[in-house]
């Protein structure tokens, strides 16, 4: 454990950072797609979604910004980002935080995307628990992820439907969504 709250500081910053330039990056990818003829599907439980995570990442700050950092927790997080780099990166200017398809285009199959079908969810879902833990919040950690659960099960459905619906040329669907805001 790191007891600095400096470093405790810094780690909060950093995951803070990440966010926005996350929503930053999905915002300019958003509109690019919607101005290349996309579609948005499940918008309506978009809010939920900013509620969810806006309330996580505040708690953290009150809740964690005095607390010691466990280093296995953070490497285990340092980990996950890794993972997030590669499911975006993998989508590239298809990575929103919204469910957007755009007609025509194939479903993307490199990356995670070869593997399982929502693997921005599993990063997302390993960070909203890691996180906490990393500050010695077992139960805030649960309390998130049941909370995060309940949001999935809405979105997940939302996507598939709209995934479904859209088929390209090749008869693949589109995969332009990158599942968190």
């Amino acid at each position: 454990m790191i007891g600095d709250m400096t470093f405790t500081l810094v780690v909060l910053l950093m995951i803070t950072g990440q966010r926005i330039a996350e929503l930053g990056m999905a915002g300019r990818n958003t509109r690019a797609l919607l101005a290349r003829g996309a579609v948005e599907t499940g918008a309506s439980h978009y809010p939920l979604m900013i509620l969810l995570h806006g309330s996580w990442l505040i708690g953290l700050w009150l809740l964690a910004w005095r607390a010691p950092v466990s280093v296995f927790w953070l490497v285990i997080y340092l980990g996950i980002q890794a993972l997030r780099i590669w499911t975006i990166r993998s989508l590239g200017a298809r990575w929103t935080t919204r469910i957007i398809t755009l007609p025509g285009e194939a479903l993307v199959r490199k990356g995670p995307y070869r593997f399982f079908s929502h693997p921005n969810y599993v990063v997302v879902t390993a960070e909203i628990v890691v996180a906490p833990l990393m500050f010695a919040m077992p139960v805030y950690a649960l309390v998130f992820f049941l909370l995060n659960a309940a949001v999935l099960w809405i979105r997940i459905r939302a996507e598939d439907a709209a995934l479904a619906g859209t088929r390209g040329a090749s008869g693949e669907m589109s995969k332009l969504t990158a599942e968190r805001p």
